[in-house]
């Protein structure tokens, strides 16, 4: 089905492929176990040397149906499903990293996680250097050592709205051996295939844009295929070496392609769990079902509302990159050509008093701790998501202390023109 069909079939019919007789609808396999006749079937599920169900901390039917229907539609070979966009982006990396070793990040990344990389990952003994992703390549790649094993940053940042350049992170990731990782949640594979520009695993919070609906938290980490961790055996030894936990099974030798996923699910999900539930599964391929229909109506507001807000005389400044003067515009017009986002950071005159008044008089624009779903909301940052960094971080990440994040859903845009400039004429 993937080599077939465009991004609007897949959404509505990838990952889920009836049989006669069975339901037209992916249903919810909700059991924790399945059964085998024999015990030498279920001893080879266990080593590895078949595929099936046998527990759902580590695999379920609905869930995996939906891995690979995103897995399809970003060009992949395979995805792992995981309980949040936070942990998608921790077994990303710590399927490849270890105490003692390295990567390279770009600052412009969400507020949960920088936290992940500089703290929690630090207490693992794995370190991050973060880099501007704007610098020279010369410049980032001073960041690299001989025990980095990664190179990380988002297609489109949350919450400053940067783009990023793909195609320079992965020439710099692929001249040192390593892979490049993109956290591709703002775009989602309608409005961009990160594979296509050289990126080697994509990660997702599908909480967002997939979900559509603010119902269901969740992440995603699809591979794939192409980055080939037999070319640097020795820096990657957790995949290219027996894993003496599964009998000496060496996971490029009996997966190929199918490695860094297989070694995912095998090791991570049976150690750590962070399971996507079925229900959350079921839930989130709803929202996929209508992607391909809301992404370009979320990016056709989103255009709208920055053109009105840059023209207002009571807003300071607007970071969107449909705008012509953007920073980002020619990379938009590279990598998203079809529309980027509904998300857009914009700062209004005055103080900070001024903005908090002003978001608190928006009357359906909500103030909340999402962004990229239906519903249109707003958030200042320095306030709240990135509220645990200092200043001096703040603008490493891109976040000025006046920066609101406005979400535009997929309301009628009028009524959202409406809803803002009722609030700014309170300032």
């Amino acid at each position: 089905m993937q080599k077939k069909y465009k991004s609007g079939t897949l959404c509505v019919q990838g990952g889920w492929t009836p049989k006669k007789g069975e339901p037209r609808v992916l249903p919810i396999y909700q059991s924790t176990t399945f059964k085998y006749d024999t015990s030498e079937q279920m001893a080879r599920l266990f080593d590895l040397e078949d595929s099936g169900y046998f527990y759902s901390r580590l695999q379920n039917p609905t869930v995996d149906a939906v891995g690979a229907k995103i897995a399809a539609l970003e060009g992949g070979v395979g995805a792992v499903m995981t309980a949040s966009g936070q942990a998608a982006n921790f077994y990303a990396i710590f399927n490849i990293c270890q105490a003692g070793d390295h990567f390279v990040s770009a600052t412009t990344i969400y507020g949960g996680t920088y936290n992940l990389f500089t703290v929690t990952l630090k207490k693992l003994g794995i370190e991050v250097t973060l880099v501007d992703p704007d610098a020279p390549v010369e410049e980032i790649e001073k960041a690299f050592r001989p025990n980095t094993k990664a190179l990380f940053g988002e297609t489109i940042s949350n919450p400053s709205v940067n783009v990023l350049d793909i195609e320079k992170f992965a020439s710099i990731a692929h001249k040192h051996g390593v892979p490049l990782i993109i956290d591709n949640t703002f775009a989602t594979p309608i409005n961009c295939r990160p594979f296509e520009w050289g990126a080697d695993i994509v990660t997702h919070s599908t909480t967002k844009y997939m979900d559509g609906h603010a119902v269901a938290v969740g992440g995603a980490v699809v591979d794939s295929g192409n980055f080939d961790w037999e070319a640097y055996h020795d820096k990657f030894t957790g995949l290219t070496e027996p894993d003496e936990s599964y009998h000496g099974l060496t996971y490029t030798k009996a997966f190929g392609k199918a490695a860094y996923i297989t070694k995912m699910v095998a090791q991570l999900m049976r150690d750590l769990g962070s399971i996507m539930s079925p229900e959350n599964a079921f839930l989130l391929n709803l929202g996929l079902e209508t992607l391909h229909l809301r992404m370009p109506r979320h990016c056709e507001n989103a255009q709208r509302i920055a053109e009105y807000l840059k023209a207002h005389p009571k807003v300071k400044w607007v970071n969107y990159c449909g705008l012509p003067d953007s920073q980002y515009y020619s990379l938009a017009q590279k990598y998203l050509p079809n529309g980027a986002c509904g998300v857009l950071a914009f700062g209004v005159e005055g103080t900070k008093e001024d903005a908090i008044n002003f978001m608190d008089n928006l009357q359906f624009i909500a103030i909340v701790t999402h962004v990229a779903d239906a519903r249109s909301c707003i958030l200042h940052p320095a306030s709240h998501t990135h509220r645990q960094l200092s200043d001096e971080q703040l603008l490493e990440a891109g976040v000025a202390p006046d920066l609101m994040r406005l979400s535009v859903g997929i309301e009628d845009v009028d009524d959202i023109i409406a809803d803002l400039e009722q609030a700014l004429e309170k300032i």
